[in-house]
C-alpha cells in the first residue's frame, strides 16, 4: 500500500481492482441500488442512508467506488419525502444489510459475511445510520458525512454505538452546522470516534449529479470533496471492516486538505 498520506489519497480515491456489477433493491420491496464486485465469497458490505430528499442515485459514485475495492455497497432510496420517517429509513437500512448477507448476489458468485458490515449516512442519513447502528449486532463500523440530528435521537443512538465511527464534517456546512450537529454527536460517542473536517466542503458537496433539491439546499456537488471522501471512507472501511491496515495513514494521520480529531 502507499507509503505516505498523499500517495494513499491518490491511490484510494481511484477505482480499485475489482470489476463492478450493479443491481436493484426493488426485488426485496425497497427502492434503491446495490453495487458489488463481480465475484467473491464472504465479502464485507455497507448500507448507505441518503440525506433529506435525495435519491440513492446521487451516491452511486461512492457506492461504485467501494465495490471496486471489494465491498458490497447498497443504498435504499425510501423515505424521501419532505417529512420522512427516520425510524423507517433506519429499519430499511438494517433490512438492506440483512438481504445482502442473506442471499447470494451476482448469479450466486457473490456472498457477504454478516460479521463484516457497516453503515454510512449523509446529512439526516448520518443521524439515521447511528439510529440503525444502535440496535445492530455484529456491526463493525459507522461512517457519517456532514451528519445531522434526527428523531429518534441521533445523540442517544451515538451513546449506544460502541464500534469505531468516522464523522467527515463539512467546514462550510450551512445546512447542518457542525457546532449544532456533528460536534455534539461525536462528543456523545459510545466508542472510538474520529472527526475529519474538510474545511472548504459544503453540506451538498458529497453529492453527485443534479437534482431539484439543489434549489433549496446551500452548496453544490463538488468533485474534490467526493474525491477526498472516497479515499477517507475506503481507508476507514478497509481498516475496521476488512482488517486491512495498509491505508492506516488515512485513518490516523495528517491528510492534505483536512484536519482530524480523535477521542477514545
Amino acid at each position: 500500500m502507499a507509503r505516505n498520506a498523499k500517495e494513499a489519497l491518490g491511490q484510494l480515491s481511484r477505482p480499485g481492482p475489482h470489476p463492478v456489477l450493479r443491481g436493484d433493491l426493488g426485488m426485496i420491496g425497497i427502492p434503491g441500488v446495490v453495487f458489488a464486485p463481480e465475484e467473491g465469497l464472504g465479502l464485507p458490505a455497507v448500507a448507505l442512508a441518503h440525506d433529506w430528499l435525495q435519491p440513492a442515485e446521487r451516491y452511486a459514485d461512492l457506492l461504485r467506488h467501494l465495490a471496486s475495492w471489494g465491498i458490497v455497497a447498497a443504498a435504499p432510496s425510501s423515505h424521501r419525502g419532505p417529512l420522512p420517517s427516520f425510524a423507517g429509513l433506519a429499519a430499511d437500512l438494517r433490512t438492506t444489510l440483512d438481504v445482502c448477507a442473506g442471499v447470494r448476489l451476482g448469479d450466486g458468485r457473490i456472498s457477504v459475511d454478516a460479521r463484516r458490515t457497516a453503515f454510512i449516512g449523509h446529512g439526516v442519513g448520518g443521524g439515521t445510520a447511528l439510529v440503525a447502528a444502535a440496535t445492530r449486532e455484529r456491526l463493525r463500523a459507522v461512517v457519517t458525512l456532514a451528519p445531522a440530528q434526527v428523531r429518534p435521537s441521533a445523540l442517544d443512538a451515538a451513546r449506544e454505538v460502541t464500534v469505531p465511527t468516522l464523522h467527515i464534517v463539512a467546514g462550510k456546512d450551512n445546512v447542518a452546522p457542525p457546532a449544532a450537529h456533528a460536534e455534539p454527536i461525536a462528543a456523545a460517542a459510545g466508542g472510538p470516534v474520529w472527526v475529519r473536517t474538510l474545511p472548504k466542503a459544503t453540506h451538498t458537496g458529497f453529492l453527485d449529479g443534479s437534482h431539484w433539491s439543489d434549489l433549496v439546499l446551500a452548496g453544490s456537488p463538488d468533485a474534490k470533496t467526493r474525491r477526498v471522501t472516497r479515499a477517507l471512507v475506503t481507508a476507514f472501511l478497509l481498516r475496521h471492516v476488512c482488517d486491512d491496515d495498509g491505508a492506516e495513514v488515512l485513518v490516523e494521520g495528517k491528510v492534505p486538505g483536512t484536519t482530524i480529531a480523535e477521542r477514545d
